[in-house]
């Protein structure tokens, strides 16, 4: 198994958590700014519990969604990676590529250049495609989507969010790594 515990681009690294990662985590997720997209803000200990879940699964299948800092400085932006898709969101199987970053780190480029990094790791551990989602409204996420090369294929409810909450719908983007064109799923 090929194993991606640290991965470098000319202005980031994707790392493996760290301890001192929550206090900056925990701030970015319940700053409602950020998660304007998302049905609502995580606390501290939903925080603390999606880091160490991260943490296992990078443990288990050697890479995931991995902790973004700044090179420079060493200052956690927030996160970016690899994960399985959710269930109910796509048909057969597939690598969700996400990202998460603190509101001061917008506008920078950062989320493209962590993007294709974890795309670069998707290739290398012949991943099939790379899919990712978001609520309708998320104009910046799916300006980066386009930008690692996603195209869209569908909208959808999430099955994961609650009828009635503005985040529910949701577009679909993928990347087929093979070497074919998206294909159109329907719902």
């Amino acid at each position: 198994m090929l194993r991606f515990d640290r991965v470098t681009t000319p202005r980031l690294v994707l790392r493996r958590w760290q301890p001192g990662d929550l206090d900056s985590f925990a701030a970015l997720n319940s700053n409602p700014e950020v998660m304007r997209h998302f049905p609502s803000t995580y606390d501290r200990s939903a925080t603390a519990a999606m880091i160490s879940a991260w943490e296992a699964r990078i443990e288990r299948q050697g890479f995931g969604l991995w902790a973004v800092e700044r090179a420079e400085d060493g200052a956690l932006l927030g996160m970016a990676g690899l994960n399985p898709v959710p269930p109910g969101i796509i048909t057969g199987e597939g690598l969700e590529i996400g990202w998460r970053l603190a509101r001061h780190a917008w506008g920078h480029g950062y989320a493209t250049e962590a993007g294709r990094a974890a795309v670069d790791v998707a290739r290398r551990i012949r991943a099939q495609s790379v899919w990712s989602f978001t609520s309708i409204g998320n104009q910046r996420s799916q300006a980066v989507m386009r930008r690692l090369g996603l195209r869209f294929v569908r909208y959808f409810d999430h099955p994961n969010i609650p009828d009635g909450q503005s985040t529910r719908p949701h577009v679909l983007y993928q990347l087929d790594l093979a070497g074919s064109e998206p294909r159109s799923e329907r719902q």
